[in-house]
């Protein structure tokens, strides 16, 4: 398939007929493009279309059937041939970062995520250059650029999780913190000062705390597998500043929706659990700020109300204080009466009750529910605290009292 303004315009054409909700119009525009996708050139069609149509509506379609292209054919499997053509490939490569940063958001998303999968097959061997493109956008002051560059990163260091210890994985994650870690915390430290700077710009901040809600998840993923000697050099910048986010209370960012998370409450949620990773991880080094992490989000659980939009961020708090207490050498934090009651009264029993919120969810869903209250119950096994889904105070709290007791008796 040529580049021309023919292929385009037939292109959109079959775009616009896969939107259709008559099937007889839809499947075959479906079909059409599946047995063109194979032809040189498709996917750098797309990446046209959604970058000069003039049609918003086509432009976003575009986007998503390119990483949907992406997502099915990117993967090279062996003895199955090549699905993309090397020239595409590396056309695709050279163009998508600036494509997805110039982008309007909705656009953005898709070309991020498309990113990401290429990421996650091609970097970094195949694609050396594609954290050091991404890290010079930090310096451009557009948060609209650097929070598509975070969104991406994000995708693609979140697999450092959960993946298997190997040699191979050692050397990604090294070659990321050499590039990505400095800039990182320089953009961080830039992003507070910010926030102080506007804290009185309702929507300069949004866009501030959505940084910040992504660069602390950029800090869970570099810091999970070990902890990074940058960021123990480091842990006075960070700590310092996520103990300030902790303790802070914008009343612009507050919100009248009781079911969906805000900005802040999201961004400390993750603060909790950058705080309980340290805590259970790297306990000796987080060892002298642990007690004023302590002390923040015991304040703000017993200050937190019981809406629907804090259930994460009171079920990641309520886990960072049981993976504290039932560490040996913390038990001196929670082994006093005093403390213990204090616990149970004003943290675990308020969110172990049984709200309406609940009462909906387990009559739209009783099995669903039943199986997220067992998974976080930790009845059975202290670690299961682990497991706890996000969502379920129920759990997290009931999991927090067993551990909490346990510490006592031992």
């Amino acid at each position: 398939m040529e580049l021309n303004d023919a292929n385009l315009q037939t292109l959109t054409e079959f775009l616009r007929k896969t939107l259709n909700p008559d099937p007889a119009v839809r499947r075959p525009a479906e079909k059409f493009l599946e047995t063109v996708e194979g032809n040189q050139n498709y996917s750098l069609l797309l990446l046209t279309l959604l970058e000069k149509s003039q049609d918003d509506v086509i432009r976003v379609c575009a986007a998503v059937t390119f990483k949907n292209y992406i997502k099915r054919n990117w993967r090279i499997v062996e003895d199955e041939p090549n699905k993309i053509s090397e020239a595409d490939r590396t056309a695709i490569k050279a163009n998508i970062v600036n494509l997805m940063l110039s982008s309007p958001e909705q656009i953005q998303k898709q070309l991020s995520d498309a990113i990401s999968i290429i990421g996650r097959e091609d970097f970094p061997q195949k694609w050396p250059d594609l954290l050091t493109e991404m890290v010079t956008r930090f310096r451009s002051g557009d948060f609209h650029i650097i929070n598509g560059v975070l969104r991406t990163a994000h995708s693609l260091f979140k697999r450092y999780r959960h993946e298997f210890k190997s040699n191979e994985l050692w050397s990604e994650i090294k070659l990321v913190l050499d590039t990505f870690a400095l800039p990182l915390t320089e953009l961080f430290k830039a992003t507070i000062e910010l926030c102080q700077t506007h804290a009185n710009d309702v929507n300069a901040l949004k866009v501030l705390f959505s940084s910040l809600t992504l660069i602390s998840k950029l800090f869970y993923s570099l810091n999970f597998q070990d902890l990074p000697e940058f960021f123990e050099d480091n842990m006075e910048t960070w700590m310092t500043n996520f103990h300030g986010l902790l303790t802070l209370d914008n009343k612009l960012l507050q919100t009248d929706d009781e079911e969906e998370a805000g900005l802040l409450e999201l961004l400390k949620s993750q603060i909790c659990d950058n705080a309980a990773l340290y805590a259970q991880k790297y306990d000796e080094e987080f060892q002298p700020y642990l007690p004023r992490f302590v002390t923040a989000i015991w304040n703000l659980l017993v200050s937190t109300g019981q809406e629907v939009k804090y259930d994460l961020l009171v079920s990641n708090a309520i886990q960072f204080l049981a993976s504290v207490c039932e560490r040996p050498h913390y038990k001196h934090l929670f082994e006093d009466q005093s403390t213990l009651t204090s616990i149970c009264e004003k943290v675990i029993v308020p969110n172990m009750e049984f709200r309406s919120a609940d009462e909906e969810a387990f009559e739209d869903n009783s099995e669903e529910y039943i199986r997220r209250d067992l998974e976080g119950s930790g009845k059975n096994n202290p670690e299961s605290l682990m497991k706890i889904p996000k969502s379920n105070r129920e759990g997290a709290a009931g999991s927090s009292l067993y551990t909490a007791c346990l510490s006592l008796h031992h």
